[in-house]
């Protein structure tokens, strides 16, 4: 197996650690706000402005992508931090999840779309295809975390898990072996992700007219609900809602893809929804104001 770090190195009484998950993490970010940014232009808006909007976007990503994987944690039944609240932060332990994300980062996006009187559908269209490309670039490594992996399994792309990443019965080496091999879920979100999003990528290009503002981000909704929803089955991993069999994170998932294709349906005039407006035929761009000349006063006669 790949050792989950590159290297250490300490500093005193401090020691500084370099992961393949937070260097795999960066360049799938990296990437997202290359492709978000070309689609951005692409469809008129100003150059660096994905890239400015990152420095405030990325940030809140990690928090509400930390927050939600606590508060699932929790809200599933597991009391590690409630016992231990110091843990929320350590980070560097792991533990994301990429729904926070997505919600705490759009709603920084939000803002600063407004603050700077850009045109919030043309941010959410731009980012979409970018949003499952990157999350499948980022998927490795959960492969090098021995993480996010499924059920026992005898197909021939099963993958071994050690034992100390094993969860739940798995742990019992004498019944689960070094030879057992396990689901590898978090392929399985890639390749879907790989697919779906180059698709969405390519039908957004190849025909640009028959996309309305918010439509390509609809889209997301329903490819990206529809594929956590499957990957979710494979996942022990994740609590369940109690006297259930379905997990938090599917619930959210299947309310994604339905809410994504509704809003299809409205965008297009489909169906009429008294409190869902179908919206505009084509993105605003804000007029830029002249810089205003100030005029020399009249001299006193």
């Amino acid at each position: 197996m790949i050792n989950p770090i590159i290297f250490s190195f300490d500093i005193g009484a401090v020691t500084f650690t370099l992961h393949w998950y937070g260097v795999i993490l960066m360049t799938a970010v990296v990437f997202g706000a290359w492709l978000a940014d070309k689609e951005f232009r692409r469809r008129g808006g100003e150059e660096e402005f994905v890239w400015n909007a990152l420095v405030w976007i990325l940030p809140a990503g990690v928090v509400g992508a930390r927050l939600w994987y606590v508060l699932n944690a929790t809200v599933g039944g597991s009391t590690y931090f409630t016992q231990n609240p110091g843990k929320i932060f350590a980070i560097n332990e792991g533990g994301l999840h990429i729904f926070g994300a997505i919600l705490l980062g759009g709603a920084v996006a939000y803002w600063y779309a407004k603050r700077n009187k850009v045109d919030f559908l043309m941010i959410l269209d731009a980012m979409a295809p970018s949003l499952l490309l990157a999350q499948a670039l980022a998927r490795p490594a959960n492969f090098i975390n021995q993480e996010l992996y499924g059920q026992p399994t005898t197909l021939p792309w099963g993958i071994p898990i050690s034992a100390e990443n094993r969860i739940g019965a798995w742990t019992d080496m004498e019944a689960f072996p070094d030879t057992t091999r396990f689901h590898p879920t978090f392929a399985y979100e890639m390749v879907w992700n790989i697919i779906t999003g180059g698709l969405l990528l390519w039908l957004a290009r190849k025909y640009p007219e028959k996309f309305k503002p918010g439509a390509v981000f609809a889209a997301w909704l329903v490819l990206a609900g529809v594929g956590r929803f499957i990957v979710e089955a494979f996942r022990p991993d994740q609590p369940l809602i109690p006297g259930t069999l379905l997990s938090y994170s599917r619930l959210i998932s299947g309310l994604m893809a339905v809410g994504g294709f509704v809003w299809l349906l409205v965008r297009y005039e489909k169906i009429h929804l008294k409190f869902w407006p179908a919206g505009p035929e084509a993105y605003w761009v804000a007029v830029k104001r002249k810089p205003r000349i100030p005029r020399p006063k009249a001299k006193a006669r």
